[in-house]
């Protein structure tokens, strides 16, 4: 069953039915629950009430949109409006 699905994908991308835009982020996605940050699938108002008001908010791009919030030592994404990612920066990580 695993090749039948890693070959009709390679046969979807192979003949151009499947296309994918690709963020690269030089940014470590969040792992381990001891952090205190956001995670996936809170909302917007939820994320807002519990951290506080973040330090830069980036408007919504693409489809579907995906919106950037910065705090000291994290950045959140959201799709529409629920958390996708955090993650740090490279130069927090690396303090």
């Amino acid at each position: 069953m695993a090749f039948r699905t890693v070959f009709t994908l390679m046969l979807l991308l192979a003949t151009g039915f499947a296309a994918a835009d690709t963020l690269l982020i030089e940014e470590n996605i969040i792992s381990g629950q001891a952090t205190n940050h956001p995670t996936r699938g809170m909302t917007m108002a939820t994320v807002e009430s519990r951290y506080g008001p973040p330090v830069a908010r980036r408007a919504a791009v693409g489809d579907p949109p995906i919106t950037r919030w910065q705090y000291p030592d994290y950045i959140v994404f959201f799709e529409y409006n629920h958390v996708i990612h955090a993650v740090v920066p490279q130069r927090v990580a690396q303090r």
